[in-house]
């Protein structure tokens, strides 16, 4: 199983759905956005499989846009 990719547009929604990972106890982490994910935004963030619809759940929420890339799939 490939560990998900949350891309984002911009900077602020990226960092923003860092703090609310960090904030609800989500485990995630900020990397680089994949050249294959063809994201506007160089940052991403990653977070384990288990995890990817809670944090999914919290950023709709919360009304970040982002998109789910999977490397490899």
């Amino acid at each position: 199983m490939t560990t998900p990719i949350l891309t984002f547009a911009t900077t602020h929604h990226a960092l923003w759905a860092e703090e609310l990972a960090r904030t609800h106890g989500v485990p995630a982490e900020i990397v680089p956005a994949p050249a294959e994910a063809n994201a506007r935004c160089g940052l991403a963030l990653q977070t384990l499989p288990d995890e990817l619809d809670r944090l999914c759940a919290l950023l709709r929420a919360e009304a970040v846009p982002f998109a789910v890339h999977r490397p490899g799939g």
